[in-house]
């Protein structure tokens, strides 16, 4: 069974991880090593790139590692990717790991609120361009739905988070990909009020993909969770094309549940294309 590409994938370039100068150092060719051993063809790193300026946030919502960067204003500040470095490195990685196809890419948080801002990275040189809803608007300020389901009711965050996505996607031609559409979900209170039932808020979804599938986008599989809703909305939506992404930070999530992943979308239609980093389609 040949596997298609990880394509979205962190190192130490993320900020997220601790960035390069920190325990994260060397993650990317550990990661790429991981995916020789466990016969992955290709992998995509996808570094982040978040050029907010107005995100709020609060300690509990952090890591450890991640605490220092928030201000005494309540404002996370991340660093600025250094792509200079990034792409150094990948090309090391290249050298050490003939027998992998290394690509590069980043994650683009709000790219219809920072394609301007986003020029000064020449994105055109990138093999690929992941987009991500992780902020949403709370007054001047925004904030991920970690941070405001402590503070609206859980189903006003889910459907803030849907009805942004048709904006996002209208708003920047700058991604191929939309990344994680179940992102909000990974922050759910099932603690508090239950497990999450899609089929409550399955029109705000159908809305988003088909907004997404219009544009001719694809729709990241994102493994880390399997929702075969997802898929099978996606392709009653009239979505075509589909990616799959652990989102590993760490090199032991690469490709988590890829198998059940692919064929969950084999279900549904999808088939590879020639090399293991193109789109699967139907």
């Amino acid at each position: 069974m040949l596997l298609p590409a990880d394509s979205h994938v962190h190192s130490e370039w993320s900020w997220d991880t601790g960035g390069p100068a920190s325990d994260a150092a060397g993650r990317m060719e550990r990661t790429c090593a991981r995916a020789v051993a466990i016969g992955l063809p290709a992998v995509i790193f996808t570094e982040h790139l978040d050029l907010d300026d107005a995100w709020r946030t609060g300690v509990e919502d952090l890591m450890p590692h991640q605490r220092h960067l928030l201000d005494e204003d309540g404002y996370l500040r991340p660093p600025a990717l250094d792509m200079a470095g990034y792409l150094d490195c990948i090309e090391r990685c290249r050298h050490l790991f003939r027998e992998l196809r290394i690509l590069t890419g980043v994650e683009f948080g709000q790219p219809h609120l920072f394609d301007k801002q986003a020029t000064n990275f020449d994105l055109t040189v990138l093999d690929r361009v992941n987009g991500s809803l992780h902020t949403l608007p709370i007054g001047e300020d925004r904030s991920e739905p970690n941070t405001l389901f402590r503070l609206w009711p859980p189903d006003e965050v889910i459907r803030a988070y849907l009805d942004e996505i048709p904006r996002m996607v209208a708003g920047s031609d700058a991604f191929a990909v939309f990344s994680h559409i179940d992102y909000a979900v990974r922050a759910w209170p099932t603690a508090e009020v239950g497990p999450f039932d899609p089929r409550r808020f399955e029109d705000g979804f159908r809305v988003a993909m088909r907004a997404i599938a219009d544009s001719g986008r694809a729709l990241e599989m994102n493994t880390r969770r399997l929702r075969p809703w997802i898929p099978q909305w996606w392709c009653e939506e009239g979505g075509r094309a589909v990616t799959f992404g652990s989102d590993a930070h760490l090199p032991e999530a690469l490709a988590d549940n890829f198998p059940e992943a692919m064929a969950m979308v084999e279900h549904f239609g999808f088939r590879p294309g020639r090399r293991p980093e193109h789109f699967w389609t139907r």
